[in-house]
């Protein structure tokens, strides 16, 4: 009898072992070491990115839905539970990068015993532990984004700033042209997921929201734009930034976006791909909400409200655009024509990330992933080059303090008319 290919038999089946995939090759290049340690308390240690994203499979699923199933290591929800306060104690976020034990190759091991246990069980699962199987891998990609973000973070703490990945080709491109703008829908206009397919649950209800007449950029800021941001005295200058953004650029002694230095034949950046000079043409990326609100004053216009983006993004396909697609050099890409609303960056909006009319969170530990979080962040919208595929849509709400920017966060401006 001829077997039938996982993707004939369960799509669920086939977008899990992708996406268990996909992590394992993002870690390919890393030693023990690079896996272990933590650069800062806002990160994570690639190899906490790997065992956590399995913990919650295995907890979620197979400890609650397979009958007979025994936990790999009873040490494990210790150290790999986040933030479950239903799920009892755990270590602390910040001393991840001192669990120097298990290994990079034990972890590794682990996900394989997780990866073979929820494959076997799926075609069995009831319909409630499929949706947390679909739910883990959507967890997963949030991580994969945050594995290749805490990554270049680590690499530019080492002094001798390592190449991880080799540089992409570089193709000639035109610089932008000046910024358009797109004039916005106005009055009564439904935003929020609309329930067809996976959604989070802070993406919904959806919901009326009233849209006063403006207009938003055809496209985000460019490094080009910020580095004359910064030759006029943007970073020196209190009048353009929010009180708590002027303390923030005082205190930090803030001078341009994270993993720029000036040299002297002009401005470069740190990725994994090392440094090198900016390209003027992309867009600029790794500024938090305080500098991209600063921006946008210096430019006499505004930050968009999720509802705007919302509305001025749902016609156009949220996997289009610079995403991630496989393990490999990640970097922003200079616009090439046409309005684009997905990947490159995330865009700050000027909204808070508070919980839509009637939102609810479900019950369980489940109900802990976005709601206790509707506290002093605000939303961004769109995805980034380092988002994967397919993990996007016009609804989707992520989140950030307004000071943290080392993942891929940039700028789209709007202005009222």
């Amino acid at each position: 009898m001829r077997a039938v290919p996982d993707a004939a038999r369960s799509p669920l089946i086939a977008q899990f072992r992708a996406v268990r995939a996909l992590s394992v090759a993002l870690v390919a290049p890393l030693s023990d070491a690079d896996a272990t340690a933590q650069s800062m308390e806002d990160a994570s240690p690639a190899k906490w990115h790997l065992a956590h994203t399995s913990w919650f499979l295995e907890t979620f699923v197979l400890r609650d839905f397979v009958a007979g199933y025994t936990l790999y290591d009873d040490r494990f929800p210790f150290l790999f539970n986040s933030y479950y306060e239903a799920e009892g104690k755990r270590h602390a976020r910040a001393r991840r990068g001192l669990v120097t034990r298990p290994s990079l190759d034990e972890i590794l091991a682990y996900r394989a015993h997780v990866d073979a246990a929820v494959a076997a069980a799926l075609p069995d699962l009831p319909q409630a532990a499929q949706d947390l199987v679909t739910l883990g891998c959507q967890h997963e990609q949030q991580h994969q984004e945050l594995l290749v973000t805490d990554i270049v973070h680590l690499m530019a703490q080492n002094p001798v700033e390592p190449a991880l990945w080799a540089p992409p080709r570089k193709v000639p491109v035109e610089m932008p042209g000046r910024l358009g703008w797109i004039e916005g829908t106005s009055g009564i206009v439904e935003i929020g997921h609309d329930g067809g397919g996976f959604a989070f649950d802070a993406e919904g209800p959806r919901h009326p929201a009233l849209l006063t007449p403006h207009a938003l950029a055809d496209r985000t800021v460019t490094n080009g734009e910020w580095a004359a941001f910064i030759a006029d005295g943007g970073y020196a200058e209190p009048r353009h930034w929010l009180s708590d953004g002027w303390a923030w650029v005082q205190r930090e002694r803030i001078t341009a976006p994270l993993y720029w230095e000036r040299a002297d034949g002009g401005w470069t950046r740190f990725g994994l791909d090392g440094r090198r000079a900016i390209d003027p043409a992309a867009p600029v990326t790794h500024v938090s909400f305080y500098e991209a609100d600063a921006y946008a004053s210096w430019a006499g216009a505004r930050l968009p409200t999720e509802a705007e983006w919302e509305a001025a993004a749902a016609p156009y396909d949220p996997a289009g655009g610079n995403q991630m697609d496989a393990a490999g050099p990640v970097e922003p890409r200079p616009a090439t024509g046409g309005p684009a609303f997905f990947g490159d960056v995330w865009e700050w909006t000027g909204s808070a990330f508070r919980p839509y009319p009637g939102f609810r969170a479900v019950e369980g530990a489940v109900g802990e992933y976005n709601g206790k979080f509707m506290s002093g962040q605000c939303v961004l919208r769109g995805g980034s080059c380092a988002t994967p595929r397919g993990h996007v849509r016009a609804s989707y709400r992520n989140f950030f303090y307004p000071h943290q920017r080392w993942q891929f966060t940039g700028v789209r401006l709007a202005k009222d008319l």
